[in-house]
């Protein structure tokens, strides 16, 4: 089976997110000040071949620490959709 995995790489609350910050900045001289706390990460789409669900969660899992994320300073989540 084939899977495309939809994947989110974020900075981790505890830690500034200067982009963020920025682009929260620019929001206020846009007269956009409603908007707030700007968190700005990476979106990563892939293609997994695999006998299951489980199979190709557990590799993309293993992409995803392995490579994708800096597990120090990001976290991850990510979700599975079959090719048909």
């Amino acid at each position: 089976m084939k899977f495309i995995a939809n994947i989110n790489v974020m900075p981790l609350k505890a830690l500034l997110d200067p982009q963020g910050k920025a682009v929260t900045g620019s929001m206020k001289n846009l007269g956009l000040p409603e908007i707030d706390n700007v968190r700005i990460g990476k979106h990563i789409t892939l293609e997994v071949e695999a006998a299951s669900e489980e199979v190709a969660k557990a590799k993309v899992n293993d992409a995803c620490t392995k490579l994708l994320c800096n597990q120090i300073m990001e976290s991850f989540e990510f979700n599975l959709t079959p090719i048909k």
